[in-house]
């Protein structure tokens, strides 16, 4: 695989400790003492580290829920005193969308960089909110080409960030006028700031030593540019517009550091376009980007963005994907289809990049928001959790319980690569599944996946009709 192609991860064990799923009830008074103890005979030791947990006799014994769930004890004690049972705790994790095995799954990619794979294969509902209301083409898997699913050929995961330009316009001396300024990164996604705010300036760090790592980009506030190194700035997207953000116009090109970035990212607003130019006074080859809150009229803006010269939209939902201040918010697919299908039928589609943000939450997301439309994605609170997060949205008024505001940088930027290193591997996985060697001929490629409410209004619209 080509070097820009190929992750590089490393196994970073957890240094805070894991909420399990499973655990066991044991009914020790009924116990014969049998020479054959299945305990003896557990394939992962868990007894034998439970019961190292448990030193102090005179505490009351506490599971440590790191049962794999294989049920060979269950099954094989021959009094049957052995249960499962669901911890809790892990229950109790995230909230309706970020899901406890959403959290264990990324805690599992941060930790070995590695696809995560279970014998037990998928025991959930076939369908649900969001994402899961679509499908994708996986046709290649049951049916595949002379050259098998991914075929002699790399398959290609890199993406533009920019305007392309309709057509090429050339002065008198041949010279080309209209120069596309394009920034290429080999995935379609890069790191965002969380919605909520970064715990601390360690983790703002570790983001832009990760998307250097990684050949990305990382968004951060303005303000913390200036600590950055110098070889990482060109990995950083400056994000200005934020309370307390000094204007561009204050600042001189040295203080705002703006010739070693390649893309800067403005809050929406009423300032926007002259902050855009003021921007582009200091370089007028940088990208531009404008962080746009997924309202109801956020289609409309966008029109009015790219009128206005603006080619990068950053699309931001809330964490858990749906639209802000709507009275029945449409989640970000939904919105991403409306922007991009507008874009298409005014022919300009190309001359606008679309960053989905907000609700991202898994390696099926990315490649689901690139078929509804986006460019590529903005990755902010799986960074987080990657590093123990359990999405409290920051409501322990105590601090996090995770403590990851404590964590070194270089743990927390390896942890971060892990977990990108894992969605890389599975977004090429679903673009071999669906016989796909590119991921820029994914987006918008609605008719490789099905809707649930495409597929309901087709099934039941007679119905519909004679009610």
């Amino acid at each position: 695989m080509p070097e820009r192609y190929h992750i590089h991860t490393v196994p970073t064990p957890a240094r805070f400790r894991r909420v399990g799923k499973f655990g066991t009830a044991d009914w020790r008074e009924d116990c014969s003492r049998c020479k054959n103890c299945v305990k003896v005979r557990c394939v992962y030791d868990l007894y034998r580290s439970e019961a190292a947990y448990n030193r102090d006799a005179a505490a009351p014994v506490e599971p440590i829920f790191e049962c794999k769930s294989c049920l060979s004890c269950v099954q094989g004690c021959t009094k049957g005193l052995l249960s499962l049972t669901l911890n809790p705790a892990f229950l109790a994790l995230g909230d309706t969308y970020w899901r406890p095995d959403i959290i264990a799954t990324t805690w599992d990619q941060a930790e070995s960089g590695r696809i995560p794979v279970s014998g037990a294969g998928y025991r959930g509902p076939f369908s649900g909110p969001g994402f899961d209301s679509m499908w994708t083409d996986m046709s290649e898997i049951v049916r595949p080409t002379r050259d098998g699913i991914h075929g002699r050929e790399y398959i290609s995961t890199s993406v533009d960030i920019g305007s392309k330009p309709m057509r090429l316009d050339f002065d008198a001396t041949g010279a080309l006028k209209n120069g596309a300024s394009l920034l290429e990164v080999p995935m379609p996604g890069i790191l965002d700031a969380a919605p909520w705010g970064d715990p601390s300036e360690a983790i703002v760090q570790a983001r832009v030593r990760a998307a250097a790592a990684l050949r990305t980009l990382a968004v951060v506030p303005a303000r913390y540019l200036p600590a950055v190194a110098v070889e990482q700035r060109r990995c950083v997207v400056p994000l200005f517009g934020l309370p307390g953000t000094r204007s561009t116009a204050n600042m001189s090109p040295a203080e705002a550091n703006l010739a070693q970035v390649r893309m800067a990212e403005i809050l929406d607003g009423p300032n926007t376009f002259s902050t855009a130019n003021e921007l582009w006074g200091h370089d007028r080859r940088l990208l531009v980007s404008v962080r746009l809150p997924l309202r109801p009229d956020a289609a409309q803006r966008a029109q009015e963005l790219y009128e206005g010269g603006i080619s990068i939209i950053h699309l931001c939902a809330d964490h858990q994907g749906r639209e802000l201040g709507a009275e029945r918010p449409r989640f970000i697919k939904d919105v991403l289809r409306e922007i991009h299908g507008a874009l298409v039928k005014h022919g300009v589609r190309d001359e606008v990049t679309l960053i989905a943000g907000g609700g991202i939450a898994l390696a099926e997301h990315m490649a689901k928001a690139v078929i509804c439309g986006a460019d590529l994605v903005g990755v902010d609170i799986p960074l987080l959790v990657a590093l123990g997060c359990r999405v409290c949205a920051g409501g322990h008024a105590s601090g996090c319980p995770a403590r990851i505001q404590e964590e070194e940088v270089a743990y927390a930027a390896q942890r971060m690569v892990n977990l990108m290193g894992a969605w890389h591997s599975q977004l090429i996985e679903v673009l071999g599944a669906m016989g796909i060697r590119e991921v820029r001929r994914l987006r918008g490629e609605v008719g490789r996946a099905m809707f649930l409410e495409d597929l309901e209004r087709d099934a039941f619209k007679e119905l519909v009709r004679t009610a």
